[in-house]
C-alpha cells in the first residue's frame, strides 16, 4: 500500500512562501495516484500565484482527461498550464514574467512515472544510496555538464538560482520525462531547492535513513524541513515523500 506525506515551509529569509505542493494516494482521473512539487517566481505575489495556478491546472487536467497513457496525460496537463500562465501574465501586470518549476510523479504498479522542468527534484532513496531521477534545468547545471566547473562547485556557485526552463516562460515548454522500475525497498523524496541548497544529498539520504525505521512521514518531513532551516534556511521549502509499497517492507 502506497503512502504519502506533503508540507511546505516559508523558511527563516523569505516573507511570502512560493512552494506549492499536491499529493494524492487516491485516483485522479486515470492516474492511480499523483504528486506534484512547483517552486514559483516572480515579482511580490506572482510567483506564489504561478506556484498554485500551475498545480491546480494539473490536476484538473489530469482529473478531466480520457487519456491511458500517463506520459501523454501528464505531457497534455503540463503544456496547459504553461499556456495558461502565459495567458494570465500578459492579462495582469502584476503577473508579467511570472513563472514556476514543476515536478510530477505517479507511481504505476512497480514503476514510477516523472516529469520535470526547472530545478525542483525528484530523488529515491534506500538504504544504501540516493539517487537524483530528474535533472535541473539551470545555467549551474549546464556548467557542469560542459566540464565548466565541478559537480561540488555548483551549490555554491553564485548563478545557481538561473534556471534554463520553466513554465510560463516560453509559448512552448520543453518537458522531461523519466520512467524508473522501483523496488520494494525504495523511497520517493520530491522537494524544491530550498531543501537541496540548504542539505547535501548525502545528509538527505542520512535523515531518510534515521527516520526509515521507527518514525512517520510526518515526522522525516519535518527533519528534513528542520534540517534545511539549520543550515540557513533561505528560500522556501517544498518536501513530497511517497513510499510506494509500504506494507511490503520488512521491518
Amino acid at each position: 500500500m502506497l503512502k504519502s506525506y506533503s508540507v511546505t515551509d516559508i523558511g527563516r529569509k523569505r516573507q511570502l512562501n512560493q512552494d506549492y505542493v499536491f499529493s494524492s494516494g487516491n485516483p485522479i482521473g486515470n492516474m492511480p495516484n499523483l504528486f506534484i512539487v512547483a517552486d514559483g517566481m516572480g515579482g511580490h505575489k506572482a510567483g506564489d500565484y504561478a506556484s498554485r495556478y500551475t498545480v491546480e491546472t494539473i490536476e484538473r487536467e489530469i482529473k478531466a482527461s480520457f487519456e491511458k497513457n500517463p506520459s501523454i496525460i501528464i505531457k497534455k496537463a503540463i503544456k496547459t498550464a504553461n499556456k495558461e500562465i502565459r495567458q494570465r501574465a500578459s492579462e495582469d501586470p502584476n503577473l508579467t514574467g511570472m513563472g514556476t518549476t514543476v515536478v510530477v510523479a505517479t507511481v504505476i504498479g512497480k514503476y514510477l512515472q516523472v516529469a520535470n522542468v526547472g530545478d525542483s527534484r525528484l530523488y529515491i532513496a534506500n538504504g544504501s544510496e540516493i539517487r537524483q531521477i530528474t535533472r535541473d534545468h539551470s545555467l549551474v547545471e549546464e556548467m557542469v555538464r560542459l566540464g565548466g566547473i565541478k559537480r561540488e562547485e555548483a551549490r555554491l556557485h553564485p548563478d545557481k538560482n538561473i534556471i534554463t526552463r520553466a513554465i510560463g516562460a516560453k509559448d512552448d515548454v520543453d518537458i522531461d520525462f523519466f520512467t524508473v522500475e522501483l523496488k520494494a525497498s525504495d523511497r520517493i523524496l520530491m522537494c524544491s531547492d530550498g531543501l537541496t541548497n540548504m542539505v547535501e544529498d548525502h545528509d538527505i539520504l542520512k535523515i531518510l535513513n534515521e527516520h526509515k525505521q521507527d518514525r512517520t512521514l510526518v515526522e522525516t518531513a519535518q527533519a528534513l524541513i528542520d534540517a534545511a532551516n539549520n543550515n540557513g534556511g533561505k528560500d522556501n521549502i517544498a518536501v513530497v515523500l511517497v513510499k510506494p509499497f509500504a506494507d511490503e517492507v520488512k521491518r
